[in-house]
């Protein structure tokens, strides 16, 4: 496939994960057995059942609907690490978090989501968000905006929020992966905003900016499947982001950090107040 994703791709994906979070996800809700959590590099990094099941389930669809797409999931990443490094001459690439907000999910906290994104020519140029609980996905083309869709097909579009001064914006700030001197300096900087929140789930914090129902995020650890679908959302909403030396976030980077904001000056601003 060489051609700009249409809005018929779009529905095909938005019902796999669908599809897969039905069969898969929402079934094993609250009804985990312990043997189905296990720890991957710690406690904080989970996987379950449900995780691997769904990304099977993921995988065989989007190459049935997309012959010679390479699909490259959460687990079987975690599983094979090469092919984490193997995908950039592939003409269609397929990044997949099955369930992102995991250890949510085995929490029994309905705060969790499936979520793709598809890069073509080293550039994401689609995007997908679907939330299990709420049963709506939002999704993103490249240069033609960024909406929700239920799946009778009803649309609302995406806005980011205004821009704010820094004392006025609410922010999430992930300082889990940051190394030192800079995480000190980030987790003592976080008063400067008017409100944080951190969902442990990236899936519903991009949700959340591109919708216009917080102004910023902030991250370090950049995996693919984490980032991709999210960052093309906000920023066909209308928003802007960068890592932290300034440099555009590309498909290859897993590290850098970013800042994502509704606009270069908020972006500026916020840069200044955290790190600088």
């Amino acid at each position: 496939m060489t051609q700009p994703f249409t809005d018929q791709h779009m529905a095909v994906v938005a019902r796999i994960l669908r599809d897969a979070a039905m069969a898969e996800i929402r079934p094993r809700f609250r009804r985990l057995r312990a043997d189905a959590v296990r720890f991957k590099s710690s406690p904080t990094d989970l996987v379950t059942d449900a995780d691997e099941a769904a990304e099977r389930r993921i995988t065989a669809e989007l190459r049935r609907f997309f012959p010679g797409c390479v699909v490259v999931g959460e687990e079987s990443c975690a599983a094979d690490p090469a092919l984490l490094q193997s995908w950039s001459k592939s003409d269609l690439v397929f990044f997949v978090d099955p369930v992102d907000g995991t250890a949510n999910f085995a929490a029994g906290v309905p705060l969790f989501g499936s979520m793709a994104a598809a890069v073509q020519g080293g550039e994401v140029i689609a995007a997908w968000i679907y939330d299990p609980m709420g049963d709506d996905t939002a999704m993103a083309i490249r240069g033609k905006g960024a909406w929700i869709e239920t799946p009778c097909g009803q649309r609302s579009d995406l806005q980011v929020a205004s821009p704010a001064p820094v004392s006025e914006m609410l922010a999430s700030i992930s300082w889990t992966y940051m190394a030192e001197p800079i995480r000190s300096r980030v987790a003592h900087r976080m008063t400067r905003f008017r409100g944080g929140m951190q969902f442990r789930c990236a899936a519903h914090e991009y949700r959340l900016v591109a919708g216009g129902g917080s102004h910023i995020l902030v991250y370090h650890r950049l995996m693919p499947w984490d980032h991709l679908p999210g960052w093309l959302l906000h920023r066909e909403a209308g928003g802007y982001s960068a890592r932290f030396d300034g440099s555009e976030y590309r498909p290859e980077h897993v590290s850098g950090g970013l800042i994502v904001a509704p606009d270069r000056s908020s972006w500026d601003a916020v840069r200044t107040a955290l790190l600088d």
